[in-house]
C-alpha cells in the first residue's frame, strides 16, 4: 500500500516531488523518485511485502525498466516462478513481479494479475499505467504542457497544474498510442442462473474463504487484523480470518446514549469477537469526538457528500484505532453490493435485482471505496475488500435472484445465500450469522450527529445563501451545505473538482467518461 506521483513527457522533479509531498499518510516507511527518459516517476512506501528490500521504484537489473505500484498483487509468486528463469529478480516484492511480466507480454499482463492495483510501468520507451478491475485503488490524471501528470489522490493532483483532472477508469490502462482500453467489466446478468440452494451455498462458501484467505498476504514482521462490528459481512470475514492467524486483532465502534446504553454494534461484535477468540478492540467514541474528527474526514475523503460523510466517521474512529495495532486490515466492503444486502432492493422486481447489483459495482470505485481507501490511508492503514475479489463478483452475478432475497420467516432477508452459506457451521453464532442488517451509521449509534449539527450551526437564511452562491453544487439539505463549506474549505479548485465528478450536481456519466478519457497529450 503507497502512494505514487509521476509525469510522463518531462523531466518535471519538481512538481512530482511536491505531489509527493502532499502524500505522507499513503507511505510513512519510504519514498522514492527515478527519472528515465521523459519520465519521473515517484513513489511513497507503506511496507507490507519484503519490507527490508521493497524499496520503489523498483528498477530491472540493466535499470530499463521500472515500476511504481500502490496496492497488493495476491498472485504475485505464481507469476514470479513463471519468469524467475528468464528475468532476474532483486527483491521478494509483489510489484517487482508485474515490472516483469510487463516486459515479458507489454500491456497485457493486467489480464494475468489478481489483486488491487494502481501503477505506472516502462521498459525502454513503453510506459503504461494501470487500474484494478473494480477500482478499489485510486488513480487521477490530468495533461500539462503535453505531459501526463498522475497520482493516488486528488490533493496530490492540485500541485501539477493541470487544467482538469479525470478519475482513471477502473479495469482500464492507459498507453501513449492507444489510449485508453478497457480490459475488465463486470460480467452482465446471465440468462442461466445458479438456483440450487445447497449447490450455491457451497460455491460461496468455497469462494469467499478463498477471497479472504488470499488477502492474509503480508511479511512476517506485519501484522494483519479485521474490522468486525458484529454485523455478518465483518464478522464473516474475521471468522474465516482467525481461522488462519491466532489470537486475530479485531475492531469495532460505537457509541453510548445519554443513559449509558451501548450501540448496537458495540453489543453485536462482542458476541462475535468471543465466539472466534480474537484479541478484540472497542472504541467509544463521544459527540465530541465526531464533531471534532469532521472537517478532517471531509478533508481526505475529498467529498461533502452527507451519506458518503456519515459512513466515513465511524470508519475514521474504525481506522484510527487498528492502525494503532495492526498495518493491514480487512473489511466487509461489497457484500451489500455483491449480494443485494441494501434495503431498498427488497422492494425491487426479481428480474432487476441482480441489474441493480451490477450497477451498483460498477459506480462503487467513488463511493464506498473512496472512503474506504481515504480513511485508513489518513492512518497509513491498508484496507483490503474480500467481497470484491472478482471471482466472487462472477460468482454474485450468476445466483438467482430468489437466493439473495429470499423469504424466512415471515420476512424478506437480504443476503440471503450469503447466510446460508455458513449456517450450521459453526462459524459464527446464528445470532449474528441471521441479524438484521443496519446502516454502518445506525449500528454505530451516529446517524443524526451530522444533521443535528449543521441545524445549529446554519440558519436558513445560511442555508439559502450557499445553495445561491454555488448553483452547480447539489445541496438539498442543510447537512449537505454545512459539509459543503468545510470541503470548499480544504478543496477551492472547482474547475479540477468539476472534471473528475466529484463536484455533486456536474452531470458525468459513463460515456462521457469513457470519450474524455480517449484525450492524448498533443504532439510537441
Amino acid at each position: 500500500m503507497c502512494g505514487i506521483a509521476g509525469c510522463f513527457g518531462g523531466h518535471d522533479i519538481e512538481t512530482v516531488t511536491q505531489m509527493l509531498d502532499a502524500l505522507p499518510h499513503r507511505g510513512p516507511d519510504d519514498r522514492g523518485i527515478h527519472v528515465h527518459g521523459t519520465a519521473v516517476l515517484g513513489h511513497t512506501r507503506l511496507s507490507i511485502v519484503d519490507v527490508a528490500k521493497g524499496h520503489q521504484p523498483i528498477l530491472s537489473k540493466d535499470k530499463k525498466s521500472g515500476i511504481i505500484c500502490n496496492g497488493e498483487i495476491y498472485n504475485f509468486e505464481a507469476i514470479r516462478n513463471r519468469l524467475a528463469t528468464r528475468y532476474t529478480f532483486t527483491t521478494q516484492s509483489d510489484s517487482e513481479s508485474v515490472l516483469h511480466l510487463f516486459r515479458d507480454k507489454g500491456p497485457e499482463c493486467v489480464f494475468d494479475l489478481d489483486g488491487m492495483f494502481a501503477f505506472a510501468v516502462f521498459n525502454g520507451e513503453d510506459f503504461m499505467l494501470a487500474r484494478d478491475p473494480i477500482g478499489i485503488k485510486p488513480l487521477y490524471y490530468g495533461f500539462r504542457d503535453h505531459r501526463l501528470y498522475f497520482s493516488s489522490e486528488l490533493g496530490a493532483m492540485s500541485h501539477a497544474g493541470v487544467v482538469d483532472v479525470h478519475e482513471f477508469p477502473c479495469g482500464h490502462y492507459y498507453t501513449p498510442d492507444k489510449g485508453f482500453i478497457q480490459y475488465y467489466e463486470v460480467p452482465r446478468v446471465q440468462d442461466y442462473f445458479l438456483s440450487d440452494m445447497d449447490d450455491t451455498a457451497a460455491l460461496v462458501r468455497h469462494t469467499l474463504i478463498r477471497a479472504i484467505r488470499k488477502r492474509l498476504l503480508s511479511d512476517r514482521k506485519i501484522h494483519v487484523g479485521s474490522f468486525c462490528s458484529g454485523g455478518l459481512d465483518s464478522s464473516l470475514i474475521a471468522a474465516v480470518a482467525a481461522e488462519d492467524i491466532p489470537h486475530l486483532h479485531t475492531f469495532a465502534v460505537g457509541m453510548r446514549d445519554a443513559s449509558g446504553n451501548e450501540s448496537d454494534d458495540l453489543v453485536a461484535s462482542r458476541m462475535a469477537a468471543a465466539h472466534i477468540g480474537s484479541t478484540h478492540h472497542e472504541t467509544v467514541f463521544t459527540e465530541t469526538d465526531y464533531y471534532d474528527a469532521l472537517p478532517e474526514v471531509i478533508r481526505k475523503l475529498e467529498t461533502y457528500d452527507p451519506s458518503l460523510v456519515r459512513c466515513a466517521a465511524p470508519c475514521y474512529f474504525t481506522c484510527k484505532a487498528a492502525a494503532e495495532h495492526v498495518t493491514v486490515v480487512l473489511t466487509g466492503e461489497g457484500a451489500d453490493e455483491v449480494f443485494a444486502g441494501y434495503q431498498y432492493m427488497k422492494h425491487l422486481e426479481p428480474d432487476n435485482i441482480n441489474r441493480e447489483v451490477r450497477r451498483l459495482i460498477q459506480s462503487v470505485h467513488n463511493i464506498n471505496l473512496q472512503r474506504a481507501d481515504r480513511m485508513g490511508m489518513l492512518f497509513s492503514l491498508e484496507l483490503r475488500v474480500p467481497f470484491f475479489d472478482a471471482a466472487l463478483i462472477d460468482l454474485g452475478m450468476k445466483i438467482a435472484p430468489d437466493l439473495k432475497i429470499r423469504r424466512e420467516n415471515g420476512k424478506q432477508v437480504e443476503k440471503w445465500i450469503l447466510r446460508k452459506a455458513f449456517s450450521g457451521t459453526g462459524l459464527l453464532p446464528e445470532e449474528i450469522l441471521w441479524r438484521d442488517k443496519v446502516q454502518y451509521t445506525q449500528g454505530a449509534g451516529c446517524e443524526s450527529l451530522g444533521e443535528r449539527l449543521a441545524e445549529a450551526e446554519l440558519s436558513d437564511d445560511d442555508f439559502e445563501r450557499i445553495r445561491a452562491a454555488h448553483p452547480d453544487a447539489v445541496i438539498n439539505s442543510k447537512e449537505a451545505a454545512y459539509y459543503f463549506t468545510l470541503f470548499r474549505r480544504y478543496h477551492p479548485q472547482k474547475s479540477i473538482l468539476k472534471s473528475i465528478g466529484i463536484w455533486p450536481g456536474f452531470d458525468f456519466p459513463e460515456e462521457r467518461r469513457r470519450v474524455r478519457g480517449t484525450v492524448r497529450p498533443t504532439a510537441s
